[in-house]
């Protein structure tokens, strides 16, 4: 099914898209930095000593009621390779789960909107990431917004509801065997099954363990991302 145009928020579209040149000066210092002053406004954290040239950029989206500081730790063996988008669902999780698109697609692409305006990135390394609905959640936005992602990260998700496709972004998959929250045979194995009928370009990682993010997937997600 295709989508409608981009900033459709009810559709799941993100608007955003890359416009600051190549060479633009850091506006922030490293370090993690509030987007706002309102609750759950979420974070950006901007990296000591990331790749040379243009960033790489992770939107990293937390799982059920969870926080921007609690998906930071999630990704923290990689976090000093890219920028880091932290955004917060105004809700316990993500607008998709507690009653349709909208809500939380608008404060992402609002976000991301005032990130890629200001910050370098580097247009061909632009990942959605998250950890169970997180993962959920980045994996149908990014089903939906592949003319904006190329990349998408997502560990121990439980599904994917994309009202259409957009674009056919990388993805990465990774779940624990031992997973009694999501487990793995109805979400991780199920999905990966889907996505490669879909004819995606996928990478699926089982690995010995529960409803966790280990250092040595975020290690494999990275070199995913940073691949030629």
């Amino acid at each position: 099914m295709n989508l409608p145009e981009p900033g459709d928020h009810e559709a799941g579209r993100l608007g955003a898209r890359p416009t600051a040149p190549a060479d633009k000066a850091w506006p922030l210092a490293p370090g993690l930095h509030p987007l706002g002053d309102a609750a759950r406004s979420g974070a950006l954290r901007v990296p000591s000593a990331p790749p040379p040239g243009p960033l790489p950029l992770i939107v990293m989206l937390h799982g059920a009621t969870g926080t921007a500081e609690r998906a930071l730790r999630r990704i923290a063996p990689i976090a000093d390779s890219a920028l880091v988008l932290l955004p917060e669902s105004l809700g316990r999780t993500w607008d998709v789960i507690e009653g349709g698109y909208g809500p939380d697609v608008a404060r992402i692409d609002a976000a991301l909107g005032r990130v890629l305006a200001a910050w370098p990135v580097d247009p061909t390394r632009l990942a959605i990431a998250g950890f169970s609905d997180g993962a959920s959640y980045a994996l149908s936005l990014a089903l939906m917004n592949g003319d904006l992602f190329t990349h998408a990260l997502c560990f121990s998700p439980g599904f994917a509801a994309p009202m259409g496709t957009a674009g056919r972004p990388r993805i990465f998959l990774s779940h624990g065997t031992e997973d009694r929250v999501l487990p793995i045979e109805r979400c991780g194995r199920r999905l990966a099954g889907l996505l490669r009928e879909g004819g995606h370009k996928l990478i699926y990682r089982e690995f010995e363990g529960g409803h966790e993010l280990p250092e040595d997937i975020a290690v494999t997600a990275l070199a995913f991302l940073m691949a030629d």
